[in-house]
């Protein structure tokens, strides 16, 4: 009874790890976004992002996705995943939108989930079509 009890109490919870991705070896820790509103706002308005970071969005459905830079202020590379989390299609250093109406960015197939990096860092990492996604942590309720 005394071990029930002290380990119930003083402990503090272990805080999970971050929300990261693997992909061609490199780790990047992401935002997740997951629903309308999430994925509407991306990464509207910063003006940075660490080479080391990112936003992954994921959608309840596969389907060609197409993604534009409005209020978009750095430029990104945009990766396109399938359901089994293997690239299908990318968009590489694509500028913050200037004007409207803003240019489209779509998959060249469909895609469930995105990631957006710094621009250049697909190259930098030597992304391929056909290389997986794996992702580190919970992504939580997709809606």
């Amino acid at each position: 009874m005394l071990f029930l009890l002290a380990g119930g109490t003083g402990a503090a919870p272990v805080n999970a790890a971050a929300p990261a991705v693997e992909l061609h070896g490199h780790r990047f820790s992401v935002e997740f976004a997951t629903d309308d509103a999430s994925r509407e706002h991306g990464l509207m308005m910063r003006t940075t992002l660490a080479p080391d970071h990112g936003m992954l969005f994921v959608f309840p459905y596969q389907a060609p996705q197409g993604f534009w830079m409005k209020n978009t202020l750095i430029p990104l590379d945009i990766l396109y995943f399938d359901t089994d989390r293997r690239l299908v299609s990318t968009q590489s250093n694509v500028p913050p939108c200037k004007a409207d109406p803003c240019p489209i960015y779509p998959s060249n197939a469909p895609a469930r989930y995105v990631l957006e990096l710094s621009a250049g860092t697909a190259n930098r990492v030597g992304v391929r079509v056909g290389d997986e996604l794996k992702i580190d942590g919970d992504v939580g309720t997709v809606r």
